[in-house]
């Protein structure tokens, strides 16, 4: 199975800051695509006790694993980081592919694919570089808007979160003043003013809960007083889509909405019902009000659907389905929520969200709003700027979220009468002339205001959520097309489709000179002699090429779903390791692993399973493989050509060698195989 490999703090740093230098963007994000912030307005908001600058961030999955995946979120305007989900068993076999975005969301793979260990260093390198990029001053901020806050998740049974390396995660998200001090010295010289920063060491203190679908009301309660009681953590309990129950599910989401996904009967029969998740979360309030704890819930996971599909291996009974369908019902499950409990309780969102309906979910008060399907989409992380243009445009005169909410649905009026103010000229004249509603209103009357606001608002937008077509699948069921033609080593339509979708920022570019490269083959004959075969040619035809990073390339699918030729990127352009004994330790995948050697470089091969190395300095090359040992010149192999061989050898796979090990580490582009070490 293929597995992610951290990236060492050293280069992550070196390869940030020289991709900004030389080619204007980070982590192959155009710096035309960072989220500096609006002008003029103040998107911050409380998250129970911290301030962050957007309520925008990525919801716990694929965007928030690796570090890369963090900072990416940051430049696009997250500051909220629901960080991905992590549980005991840590050492999962995860079918592949285990994404699948062509139109609305399905997927199959579960929590974390690093252990718990690698997930504490990932969390911390990405908060240190976040720290030392908004010190440098190079991503030029609005004031105010550097603030972010981490929200770890972690499941799936209480049992599981009082083993002792779950404990030891928490404890070092609670305190991680050790990692932190182990990296700090790992910052290279060329960055050593940053060695000084007082880096956050209490990483987080709040944690989203996410249970097994199907896990028990009583088990979700006792897991979440553990941890109010006993780690003092603020807690939010994600909750699921069949609260609504069977009835209603099927109704919105086959009736109402069209969609053939059929949700079992067995993902309804084991999990909470909406009375019992009534009853605990008021208990659970209480709760945490008497500790002096935050307590909110996330709407929603997932849902669970029969996998009908021929996407994923045959073996999967089941699939996750997310996107426009389940925003419905997410959203159905907010407007129920707020007549149980008015806005006695913060809530979390992650369900559908895009550019469009973002907005929608900010004028409702939902903190954080969280994306992951719509982020796999053509664009990737880039499209998170699209979400601050739609939101400035709504906000019109409202300066800050608070008023943008009041104002937002045409319910200010009506908010304001429900929350006492209705005598009030100073706030109506406010209201009217577009002046600041909080200034109008004074510190006690505003914040109710606010409040009554996000209801009016709630029971506005589900008005008319139901009746809006985009959500149907007769407007989702566009899959991206494909034009028929099978993907090859070199040479495509080079689209780079492949690269923003990848949430790991796996697939990544170099360049080749245009030429043929001789297939040629060697035989040594009975003199001792080399005979040299020749038997046609590849062809390069084009100077911009794809590769993929193999570290960090878990084969989710996602770049073949929107890639227009069929084969998958990940699967057939060439594959970069990022040590020998990743090399090594993947027989089963074709690859390569390249590395400075003095004043050449090394190389190391695997094409159909067979094992080669190279290594090419002073225009000598020497090639090793299964059954012989030559030297040559490193221009043209068939010159000059002495060493063992007892078989044929293909000296096609040296020069494609050469070729690929050439170009990727040219240090005119920048890569994570061609970042220094320091």
């Amino acid at each position: 199975m293929a597995e992610l490999v951290p990236y060492p703090f050293a280069r992550l740093l070196t390869r940030a800051f020289s991709e900004l230098e030389h080619e204007q963007a980070m982590f192959h994000l155009p710096e035309k695509k960072f989220v500096r912030g609006l002008p003029e307005k103040d998107l911050s908001v409380a998250f129970h006790g911290h301030t962050a600058a957007s309520p925008l961030g990525p919801a716990a999955g694929p965007h928030s694993q690796l570090a890369q995946n963090i900072v990416l979120s940051f430049l696009g305007g997250g500051r909220i980081f629901e960080l991905k989900t992590v549980q005991i068993m840590d050492r999962l076999q995860i079918p592949r592919p285990c994404i699948d975005a062509q139109t609305i969301g399905y997927n199959v793979e579960w929590s974390q694919e690093l252990t718990l260990e690698q997930s504490l260093e990932e969390y911390v390198k990405a908060s240190m570089l976040l720290e030392i990029l908004i010190a440098s001053g190079k991503l030029k901020l609005q004031p105010g808007f550097d603030r972010w806050v981490f929200d770890m998740s972690v499941g799936y049974d209480l049992a599981g979160i009082q083993n002792e390396r779950v404990q030891a995660f928490l404890s070092g998200m609670l305190d991680a003043s050790a990692v932190v001090e182990r990296l700090r010295r790992q910052i290279p010289p060329a960055f050593a003013r940053y060695r000084e920063l007082p880096f956050r060491t209490r990483l987080a203190d709040t944690l989203t809960l996410s249970t097994f679908h199907g896990c028990p009301p009583d088990e979700i309660e006792r897991i979440t007083a553990f941890l109010l009681e006993k780690l003092g953590l603020h807690c939010i309990v994600k909750l699921n889509p069949t609260l609504l129950g069977k009835t209603e599910v099927r109704r919105l989401l086959n009736d109402v909405l069209g969609y053939a996904d059929h949700a079992p009967d067995e993902a309804f029969d084991k999990d909470a019902t909406w009375e019992q998740a009534v009853d605990f979360v008021g208990r659970l309030g209480d709760k945490a009000k008497g500790l002096g704890r935050g307590f909110g819930v996330k709407f929603t996971n997932t849902l669970i659907v029969q996998n009908e599909r021929s996407f994923f291996p045959a073996t999967e009974k089941v699939m996750y389905l997310s996107g426009q369908p389940l925003h419905v019902l997410a959203m159905s499950l907010v407007g129920r929520f707020r007549e149980a409990f008015g806005d006695r309780y913060p809530i979390s969102f992650s369900a559908g969200i895009d550019a469009k309906n973002f907005p929608d979910a900010v004028s409702l008060g939902l903190v954080p709003v969280t994306v992951c399907t719509d982020l796999l989409r053509t664009g990737g992380y880039a499209r998170m700027e699209g979400y601050f243009r739609e939101l400035g445009t709504r906000m019109g005169p409202a300066g800050s979220v608070g008023d943008f909410i009041i104002r937002a649905k045409g319910r200010g009026e009506a908010a304001l009468e429900r929350a006492g103010g209705g005598g009030s000229a100073e706030c109506r004249a406010a209201l009217l002339s577009g002046a600041d509603l909080a200034a109008a209103a004074g510190p006690k009357l505003y914040p109710r205001w606010v409040s009554e606001a996000k209801l009016e608002n709630t029971r506005a937008y589900l008005d008319a959520l139901l009746a809006d077509p985009r959500y149907t699948r007769a407007a989702t069921n566009k899959p991206p097309k494909k034009v028929g033609s099978l993907l090859v080593l070199f040479d495509c339509l080079t689209c780079d489709k492949c690269i923003p979708v990848c949430p790991n920022d796996a697939n990544f570019t170099y360049e080749l000179p245009k030429m043929e490269v001789p297939i040629q083959k060697a035989v040594r004959d009975p003199s001792g002699a080399f005979q040299i075969r020749t038997e046609g040619s590849h062809t390069v035809e084009k100077k911009h090429q794809i590769a993929n990073y193999a570290d960090f390339c878990n084969e989710c699918g996602n770049c073949d779903v929107f890639c227009p030729e069929d084969g998958g990127p990940y699967l057939l352009k060439p594959r970069f390791f990022g040590s020998r004994e990743e090399f090594a330790k993947h027989q089963n995948r074709d690859g390569f692993f390249v590395e400075r050697l003095g004043a050449g470089f090394a190389v190391l091969g695997r094409f159909q399973g067979r094992d080669f190395g190279a290594s090419f300095e002073n225009g000598r090359a020497s090639y090793t493989g299964a059954g012989f040992e030559l030297s040559c010149d490193a221009d043209d192999p068939t010159q000059n050509l002495s060493g063992h061989a007892s078989v044929e050898v293909d000296l096609t796979y040296l020069r494609l060698m050469k070729l690929l090990g050439k170009s990727v580490l040219d240090e005119s582009g920048v890569s994570y195989v061609s970042a220094p070490s320091e």
